[in-house]
C-alpha cells in the first residue's frame, strides 16, 4: 500500500525522537533529568480537581457535547473581558477546542488549497508548519532573530511573498524563544494584515506563565484585530490540565464559523467534565495561577543563575516556561550538544534546529521538574562540562 505523497515531509517528530533516546539510556540504569517536552508537572488547583469529579459521577454527561456549552463560552468571555479587557460575543467569536493545539493543527484546512502560502515563524513551534503541510500549502519562513528580540520584521518580508499570503503565525509569549510582544508589535501585524489581507492566527498559550510583574498582552487588544485574526488560548499550562485537553479559539467570527464547521465533520466536542472544569477554572479563584507563575519564576532562577555559575550564561525569560539557551562555547551544533547533554549528564532538552533553521544555535530547556531536580541537572553538567 502507497502512502499519500504528503507523508513524505513528515517525520516522528523532535519531541518523540528525543524520547526514544531517554528511554534507551533509562534502560542502561541511568536516571534522566527530562526538560524536553513542555508537559506541566504540577497538578489542577483542587476546585477543578473537585468540578472534574463530579462532572465525571453524572450519568447525563456521557453523550456527545456537539460543540461547547454555553456556560463555558460566557466563562470564556467574562476571562477575557477581566484579564485582556476584550470584549468577545460568547455566541460567535468563541469555539472550543481539544486543546488549542487541536484548532491550530485544522484551521489551515479551511483556508489553504494546494499551493496557497503561509506566513510560519522561523524558529518556531513544529504543528504552525504541519498544519500548512498537511493542507498541502507552501511555508515562507519568517526569521526570528535575536538582534529583532525574535519578533518578525515584517518589513522585511519580499512584497510579492507578503501579496500571496494566506495566513500568518505568530506566537507570544513564544516557544521556543521565550520572547514576548507588546501592544506596539501587535498593532503593526493588524497593518500588516489589513494591508495584504492575511488572516493573522495568534497562539497565547503561556500569556499567564509570566514573571518578575510582567504582563502580557493579548492581540486582540490592538485596534481592528478582530477583523483580521484570531487567537488560541489552552487551559493546559495556566491551571496544569494538559491531560484534559480543552482550549479554545476567539475572535474574527468568520473564522471561528469556518473552524466550527471543519471539526463539526472531525469530532463530536469536548468531554462535558473537561468543559465542567473549565469553567470552575476559569470562573473560579485565580490564586493558583499566580501560584503556578511564581514556581515557574523559581525555576528559572534555579537553572539560569546556577548555569551562569558553572559559565553557560542566558538570558532569563519574563514568560513562558521555557528556556531558550544559545550554545556554550565550544558547540556549534544543537543537536551534537544535545547528544553530549544526554550522554553525558543525563539530561534532555530539544536542539534548536529541531525549530527550524534560524534556531540552530539555541537549545530549548523546559523548566519541568522541581527545583531540587533542575538543582540537580546544573549539578550534573557542571561535573560534566567545562564552559570556562
Amino acid at each position: 500500500m502507497n502512502k499519500a505523497k504528503r507523508m513524505d515531509s513528515l517525520s516522528s517528530g523532535i519531541f518523540n525522537n528525543m524520547d526514544e533516546k531517554k528511554k534507551i539510556f533509562e534502560s542502561k540504569g541511568i536516571e534522566v533529568i527530562n526538560l524536553s517536552v513542555g508537559s506541566p508537572d504540577l497538578p489542577p488547583a483542587p476546585h477543578i480537581i473537585e468540578a472534574l469529579q463530579n462532572s465525571v459521577a453524572n450519568p447525563l454527561n456521557y453523550s456527545y457535547s456537539l460543540g461547547g456549552m454555553p456556560r463555558l463560552y460566557e466563562a470564556v468571555a467574562g476571562w477575557y473581558k477581566k484579564r485582556f479587557d476584550v470584549e468577545l460575543n460568547a455566541e460567535n467569536e468563541i469555539l472550543a477546542l481539544m486543546g488549542s493545539q487541536d484548532g491550530l493543527a485544522h484551521l489551515a484546512m479551511a483556508y489553504i488549497d494546494p499551493g496557497d502560502m503561509a506566513l510560519v515563524p522561523d524558529p518556531g513551534y513544529p504543528i504552525y508548519s504541519f498544519s500548512i503541510q498537511m493542507a498541502q500549502g507552501e511555508i515562507y519562513p519568517v526569521p526570528l532573530l535575536a538582534e529583532n528580540n525574535f519578533l518578525p520584521d515584517l518589513t522585511a518580508i519580499p512584497e510579492h511573498i507578503a501579496k500571496k499570503a494566506k495566513m500568518m503565525w505568530i506566537n507570544y509569549p513564544n516557544n521556543p524563544t521565550a520572547a514576548s510582544a507588546d501592544s506596539n508589535f501587535f498593532r503593526r501585524v493588524v497593518d500588516f494584515a489589513r494591508r495584504y489581507d492575511v488572516l493573522v492566527c495568534h497562539d497565547v498559550a503561556y500569556a499567564e506563565l509570566a514573571y518578575d510583574n510582567f504582563k502580557p498582552v493579548s492581540f486582540l487588544e490592538a485596534e481592528g484585530a478582530k477583523e483580521v485574526g484570531v487567537e488560541f488560548y489552552s487551559l493546559s499550562k495556566t491551571y496544569n490540565m494538559a491531560g484534559c485537553r480543552l482550549g479554545f479559539v476567539v475572535g474574527n467570527r468568520e473564522v471561528v464559523s469556518n473552524l466550527a464547521l471543519i471539526k463539526s465533520n472531525i469530532d463530536y466536542g469536548v468531554f462535558f467534565a473537561v468543559q465542567e472544569a473549565g469553567i470552575a477554572a476559569l470562573n473560579g479563584p485565580q490564586d493558583c495561577v499566580a501560584a503556578t507563575a511564581r514556581t515557574y519564576q523559581r525555576r528559572r532562577d534555579v537553572l539560569v543563575d546556577g548555569l551562569a555559575e558553572i559559565g553557560w550564561r542566558m538570558p532569563k525569560p519574563s514568560a513562558s516556561m521555557f528556556i531558550w539557551a544559545p550554545l556554550p562555547p565550544g558547540y556549534s551544533s544543537s543537536f551534537d550538544f544535545v547528544s553530549d547533554l544526554l550522554e553525558k549528564a543525563g539530561v534532555v532538552v530539544i536542539p534548536g534546529g529541531a525549530f527550524g533553521r534560524q534556531g540552530e544555535g539555541y537549545v530549548r530547556i523546559a523548566m519541568v521538574k522541581d527545583e531540587t531536580l533542575l538543582a540537580e541537572a546544573v549539578k550534573r553538567i557542571g561535573q560534566n562540562f567545562s564552559f570556562k
